[in-house]
């Protein structure tokens, strides 16, 4: 029973830029909402290395839970992607896409494909939350994301 989430949203810079902006080291943090209860544990390697992982310690209520994320595919300024090792999730895969639009600007694509534990009692159980999380998170990640490449343009740094 898999699930699939998608947010699309025009991004102020080329898909070049959108992307480099997603593989600078610190992307993960910056593009971490205060009210998640994340934090980056480990990390080896880039976006670029397949196989590199990234460890995070995920609070929801009075749980905690380590999440071992490892990037499985990229085409460099096209797509990336990483997949849930070990973490809530049966199954996990995240997907970015920056997708071309004009010289200035370009189409960012998140698409989460999830199942749930405990088959249909998970999604039962969990379904509507995790949509609206998802939702409000990508909403989050995509203005933040958007923002900071229009306030790097007037600065001139890309």
């Amino acid at each position: 029973m898999s699930e699939t989430f998608t947010f699309r949203s025009k991004m102020p810079a080329s898909a070049e830029e959108v992307y480099r902006f997603h593989g600078e080291p610190d992307a993960l943090e910056r593009l971490t909402p205060s009210w998640e209860k994340v934090k980056v544990i480990e990390r080896t390697g880039s976006i670029e290395q397949l196989g590199s992982t990234v460890t995070l310690r995920i609070t929801v209520g009075p749980f905690t839970q380590d999440w071992l994320a490892e990037h499985v595919a990229c085409e460099p300024n096209v797509m990336f992607q990483d997949a849930m090792r070990s973490g809530p999730f049966r199954r996990w895969e995240h997907t970015h896409r920056f997708l071309p639009d004009t010289a200035h600007s370009s189409w960012l694509e998140d698409t989460v494909e999830y199942e749930f534990p405990l088959g249909w009692l998970g999604k039962l159980i969990g379904g509507a939350y995790t949509r609206r999380r998802l939702q409000r998170l990508f909403e989050w990640r995509h203005q933040t994301t958007a923002e900071q490449l229009a306030d790097r343009a007037a600065r001139g740094k890309s």
